[in-house]
């Protein structure tokens, strides 16, 4: 049997959000169940205007950033490499096991492998032409079984 199929609102794709996190939440240890936070960081050059940020998300054993952009002026001046060192900072104290991430060809795989993130995949032509690469980078290695 086939059911109809609709656009969700936003009640309904909170609906669905909250029946997820509820299926996870059976398979989850007790202790991470509640760990999810927002973590989103600004760096500001002296006339406090922005110039980079980072943005993520703490889940469970881990944090998954999401987007880290910086001004173009202030790129290759150790701006992002700052932005990175403190979500690693901040995952350190928050005890999670590692960071994960994605980029594109396009934007700064390179600059990730310089700050220690390993590639662990990549989708090819995505978008058309370029690749999709994701990282990780371990911070808490001792407790990784």
């Amino acid at each position: 049997m086939t059911y109809p199929i609709s656009y969700a609102d936003e009640n309904e794709k909170n609906y669905i959000r909250r029946k997820l996190i509820e299926y996870n939440a059976q398979h989850v240890p007790d202790h991470l169940k509640s760990r999810y936070e927002e973590i989103n960081l600004a760096i500001k050059d002296d006339n406090g205007n922005i110039i980079g940020g980072l943005i993520a998300v703490l889940c469970w054993n881990w944090i998954e950033v999401d987007i880290l952009w910086v001004d173009s002026a202030f790129r290759l001046k150790g701006t992002g490499t700052q932005l990175l060192n403190e979500i690693e900072k901040i995952a350190s104290e928050k005890d999670c096991d590692f960071i994960k991430l994605n980029t594109f060809s396009f934007q700064a795989p390179n600059f990730y492998i310089k700050n220690g993130y390993n590639q662990y995949s990549a989708l090819e032509n995505a978008p058309e032409g370029a690749k999709h690469f994701f990282f990780k980078k371990d911070i808490n290695s001792s407790k990784i079984l």
